[in-house]
């Protein structure tokens, strides 16, 4: 039995990409920072949300899809931004944007990613893909508009600007592992790497046949360095000094739908809707930035109270169930995105690896949407909740 038949839920495939990848690139998509007080409270606040069900419920006629910023999506789920993804799999984010494309839900790549946008939209819009892509603000503001620019000529159709990275992170465990990127070479590195043959064989070695050690192919070409320590010129820096303004002005130069990530107060969400955005995101950067940062699905309620009549709200940050995709949405979130989960799939088996995943999510959403008695997202509602939750 291969390990693909062995994996039944996401924490399956989550002890698969643990043992298959070496500790620092499996540390840098799975942990969060500093504490990790964020990412359990994500996940504590989905387990905590209690259903109530309802049987003898006639459901014959089922529909798990919704019409996602003018489209359909057969689940109400978007594949997050991952900067790791290329290094999970050989060209992780092309099997990640395949597999979404195969699953009928749109696929978001990261500013960070190894696999240039222009391959991405060759491969993956000709078999009816939906592509959103993710942007960082830069100081060389120019720098950004062409990254922009080439993302609305390749076909993309949304905008992701994350908001809440300008800073960095304190990922503690990333320097206790010598893990960074670019990589820097040392006894401790090559050890882990050459302790993952799998990995080391079936990621690193098809690069380096085919179009050497891999590099970000979507920064401009004086930051487009291999990802090896003292190759190019650095990497460009984040905006530090970004405003509303910022947005107004990627507003009129963007043709496609906007959409704001990194939302964790009603406030924000009222001016990105002011500011031009077609969706917001709640999301606390899946416990990866702020370590005090509340729970995203705490915060949902608030966020579609003030803006969810007037735009998309999706949350984002802890969904690793079908249940946990109930429970957003009837909280009032219109899909979530997610990023660890579909992470894992491709580093246990590729393409294949992330449909599984997806299908998994899927089952669980609709058996979970079938106990609380719907038959569509249009009929959930905090009516599913236990009572002692004050809905």
């Amino acid at each position: 039995m291969s390990s693909l038949d062995r994996c039944f839920n996401v924490a399956d495939f989550r002890e698969v990409a643990r043992k298959r990848l070496p500790k620092g690139v499996f540390e840098y998509l799975d942990r969060g920072a500093e504490d990790e007080v964020a990412l359990a409270d994500n996940r504590v606040a989905f387990r905590n949300l209690k259903l109530r069900t309802r049987f003898l419920v006639d459901l014959t006629d089922r529909d798990m899809g919704i019409d996602l910023l003018g489209k359909r999506a057969n689940l109400p789920m978007v594949i997050a931004p991952t900067g790791i993804a290329g290094l999970c799999w050989h060209h992780g984010e092309l099997q990640l944007a395949k597999a979404a494309a195969a699953k009928g839900i749109p696929f978001t790549l990261a500013t960070g990613s190894i696999t240039s946008m222009e391959r991405i939209a060759q491969e993956v819009l000709p078999l009816n893909g939906r592509l959103w892509f993710q942007l960082y603000m830069w100081k060389e503001e120019e720098l950004s508009y062409q990254l922009v620019g080439r993302a609305r000529d390749a076909g993309f159709e949304a905008l992701v600007v994350t908001i809440d990275g300008a800073l960095g992170n304190n990922r503690e465990y990333n320097r206790r592992n010598g893990f960074s990127i670019p990589f820097t070479i040392s006894p401790r590195s090559v050890t882990d790497m050459v302790t993952h043959p799998r990995w080391l064989l079936g990621t690193m070695f098809r690069y380096l046949v085919t179009t050497g050690m891999p590099r970000h192919e979507n920064y401009p070409a004086k930051y487009a360095h291999r990802i090896t320590s003292g190759a190019g010129g650095g990497s460009p820096m984040r905006h530090h000094a970004m405003t509303w303004k910022d947005i107004d002005k990627l507003r009129k130069f963007w043709p496609g739908k906007l959409i704001i990530k990194g939302i964790l107060r009603e406030e924000d969400a009222t001016l990105a809707v002011e500011h031009g955005a077609d969706a917001v995101v709640v999301s606390n950067h899946g416990g990866r930035a702020l370590d005090s940062a509340a729970a995203t699905l705490d915060v949902l309620p608030e966020v579609v109270d003030a803006v969810g009549n007037k735009t998309t709200v999706i949350l984002d940050s802890g969904v690793r169930r079908g249940s946990d995709m109930v429970k957003a949405l009837a909280l009032g979130a219109d899909a979530v995105l997610t990023g660890r989960a579909t992470l894992y799939g491709i580093s246990t088996a590729g393409q294949s690896g992330a449909e599984k995943v997806l299908d998994i999510l899927y089952k669980e959403f609709e058996k979970t949407m079938a106990y609380t008695g719907c038959r569509r997202v249009s009929e959930l509602s905090t009516d599913i909740f236990a009572k002692h939750h004050g809905f």
